[in-house]
C-alpha cells in the first residue's frame, strides 16, 4: 500500500506551445527554462498513458495504463484502468489516493509552492523546474521515438519519494513524450503518454473525489 503512494508521490506529465528553432543544441539549463516558460502558459490538458514499474525492494514489473487529466493551478486526477482499478485526485487543497481492492481512502494535503516540488505538482502548475531542480542531460530509453531529448532533474532538496526524474520530450514541439523517476527503494517508474491534448477547457466537477461507501478513511497525518 504504502509503495503504491510513494510511487505516485514521485509521478508525472505536461505539454504544448512551441519550442525556439535550435533546441536540440540547447543546453539541460536552456531545455529547462524552455520547458517551464513553456508549460507556465498551458491550462490543462488530457493524455492517455502506460506506467511500468521496475525493481524496487520485491524486484517485480509492473505495467500499468490509465487515463490523466491535469489543470492548473493543482488539480489532477489519474484514474488507472488496467490491471488494477486505481484512482488518484487532488482539487487543488487536498489529494485522495483510493485503491477499491483496499477498501482505503488516503487524504493528504496539496503542499504549498515554495514547498510543491514532486513531478506531479510541477505539472498543476506548482514549483518550478528551475529552481527546484539541477538539470543535466539524460539517457534516453531504448525504443523511444527519433530525436527525443531527455532532460535529467535532480531535487535541489532532498526528496522522501523520489530521487531524480527524467523528462523524455520532442526537441520541436516541447511535448512531453514520458517521464522517468528513481525511488530510494531503486525503483524506477517509467511513463509514455499519447493521445495528449492542450488547454480543453476542463470543468471543476473533474476533480472532485466522490467518497466510496464502506471505506476507511486515512488522513497524511494517520489519523481515520
Amino acid at each position: 500500500m504504502a509503495m503504491r503512494h510513494r510511487v505516485l508521490a514521485g509521478l508525472l506529465l505536461a505539454c504544448s506551445a512551441l519550442m525556439p528553432l535550435g533546441a536540440q543544441t540547447q543546453t539541460p539549463t536552456e531545455l529547462a527554462q524552455a520547458l517551464q516558460k513553456r508549460y507556465a502558459a498551458i491550462r490543462d490538458f488530457s493524455t492517455d498513458f502506460d506506467h511500468t514499474y521496475r525493481g524496487g525492494v520485491l524486484k517485480k514489473s509492473i505495467t500499468e495504463k490509465g487515463h490523466l487529466l491535469i489543470k492548473k493551478p493543482g488539480k489532477m486526477r489519474w484514474d488507472y484502468t488496467s490491471p488494477e482499478v486505481k484512482q488518484f485526485v487532488s482539487d487543488g487543497l487536498k489529494l485522495y489516493s483510493y485503491i477499491p481492492a483496499d477498501k482505503q481512502v488516503v487524504v493528504g494535503t496539496v503542499p504549498q509552492d515554495d514547498a510543491a516540488s514532486t513531478p506531479a505538482l510541477f505539472l498543476t502548475g506548482k514549483g518550478d523546474l528551475t529552481r527546484d531542480f539541477t538539470a543535466s542531460a539524460g539517457d534516453v530509453p531504448s525504443g523511444s521515438a527519433p530525436g527525443t531529448r531527455a532532460l535529467k532533474l535532480v531535487p535541489r532538496k532532498a526528496q522522501p519519494d523520489y530521487d531524480w526524474l527524467v523528462l523524455l520530450v520532442d526537441p520541436g514541439s516541447l511535448t512531453l513524450r514520458g517521464m522517468m523517476t528513481a525511488d530510494a527503494q531503486g525503483g524506477t517508474s517509467v511513463f509514455s503518454f499519447s493521445n495528449l491534448k492542450e488547454n480543453v477547457g476542463l470543468a471543476d466537477k473533474e476533480f472532485t473525489f466522490r467518497m466510496p461507501r464502506g471505506v476507511d478513511v486515512i488522513t497524511d497525518g494517520g489519523g481515520r
